[in-house]
């Protein structure tokens, strides 16, 4: 067991400044709150995006953090000198961790993986604010590229990843990502967004999402992206967004609606009409677009002005699409249809279907068969041939 052991310093109990000590309603068994004993708790909060353990003395009135070098992830109990939840860290993978509360002392009892990374190849998070639409700050955690085999040239700016979170109303967190690293490794920057609506930045960040899904976050990507390059942190020729879900949407409206900015985009079973959705979810999301768009049909314009199937017109970059064929939250179709119509206008497209996966892919094999068909989308389309063998992948109208 791994084993840390740190200072622990007591706060009094303040409101903190845009601070949550929840997690989207959404989110089914995960909790932020125990009772250690009569008098005290044990919390999860996040502050600007990071989440941090601390107790509650709820006669005194104080709040002590517990500044453990792990992240709070979810699932948390406690007994009156302990504390055991699913933490991380930025070079540690999710684990089931045990913290003792007087000394800030943690254990690691049993890690999601026994995958052992050289400390030099691990790309850190930086977090970082940058102005958006509306005269607001957004934010995101920035990724170098990192390999301790390569060095870049000190003129060479890297090309971008932009990820999109799920959800939308979730949050990427700066832990360790495997995926993320798999692309830092290879030479790529990566920027995740915190867009506007996501978790972790205070109710009215989360807020300024209402109705206004497939704008506020397509306008954060963009500008992290802009910020970016604008910093000398990333090419503008060679930037590419990608996500999944929810991020699978932004990226899709991303590309379609802002056309001038992207060179390639990777939609993971996205959202091509949101109108569609909105007649065809499962009974559990049925009414979810209306927050995020507004109450279906009454403001069907809007869907249709939101879908990016409808302005296929517009789209002038590279795409390509992953589905999971028994997926009941987006339907296959949605994937299908956009593939189908960026292959018609005569761009490059390739469209890679999956036999048993769901929404979110869970087996090893499509997930690493996904990450190596997008870096070879990705070569092909800017010229490259990645390192090591790769299966090829057909990519429509790319000549």
């Amino acid at each position: 067991m791994r084993r840390a052991k740190f200072e622990v310093q007591p706060v009094l109990w303040q409101p903190i400044d845009e601070a949550e000590f929840g997690r989207p309603q959404w989110l089914f068994g995960w909790a932020t709150w125990a009772f250690a004993d009569e008098r005290h708790m044990v919390a999860t909060y996040a502050h600007r995006g990071r989440w941090t353990l601390a107790t509650i003395d709820t006669e005194a009135g104080t709040l002590t953090r517990v500044p453990t070098g792990l992240e709070p992830l979810e699932w948390l109990t406690a007994t009156p000198t302990h504390a055991v939840y699913v933490a991380a860290s930025p070079d540690t993978a999710p684990a089931v961790a045990r913290t003792n509360l007087e000394t800030g002392e943690s254990d690691v009892l049993r890690s999601s993986s026994t995958l052992t990374l050289n400390r030099l190849d691990i790309s850190v998070p930086e977090a970082i604010e940058f102005p958006t639409e509306g005269g607001v700050t957004a934010h995101a955690f920035y990724y170098p590229p990192r390999n301790a085999e390569f060095t870049a040239l000190a003129d060479d700016r890297p090309p971008l990843i932009v990820i999109s979170h799920g959800g939308p109303t979730t949050q990427t967190k700066a832990v360790l990502d495997l995926q993320v690293q798999c692309w830092t490794s290879r030479g790529f920057a990566v920027v995740d967004v915190n867009y506007g609506g996501s978790s972790g930045y205070g109710r009215e960040y989360r807020q300024r999402l209402n109705w206004h899904w497939g704008i506020v976050d397509v306008d954060d990507s963009i500008n992290a992206a802009k910020y970016l390059v604008e910093q000398g942190r990333a090419d503008p020729d060679r930037l590419i967004i990608r996500g999944g879900s929810a991020g699978g949407y932004t990226t899709l409206a991303a590309l379609a609606f802002h056309p001038e900015v992207f060179r390639s985009g990777a939609s993971y079973y996205g959202v091509s009409d949101v109108e569609a959705l909105a007649k065809d979810t499962h009974k559990f999301e049925s009414r979810y677009l209306d927050t995020m768009i507004g109450p279906y049909p009454a403001a069907r314009d809007v869907y249709r002005a939101r879908s990016p199937i409808h302005f296929i017109d517009r789209l002038s970059c590279a795409l390509i699409l992953f589905q999971g064929l028994e997926d009941k939250v987006v339907p296959p179709d949605q994937s299908e249809k956009m593939a189908a119509a960026v292959r018609a206008k005569g761009l490059p497209v390739a469209y890679l279907a999956f036999e048993g996966e769901q929404h979110g892919f869970r087996r090893a094999e499509t997930i690493i068969r996904c990450l190596e068909a997008e870096l070879y989308f990705h070569g092909a389309v800017f010229g490259f041939t990645p390192a090591g063998a790769l299966r090829p992948i057909q990519i429509d109208n790319l000549g």
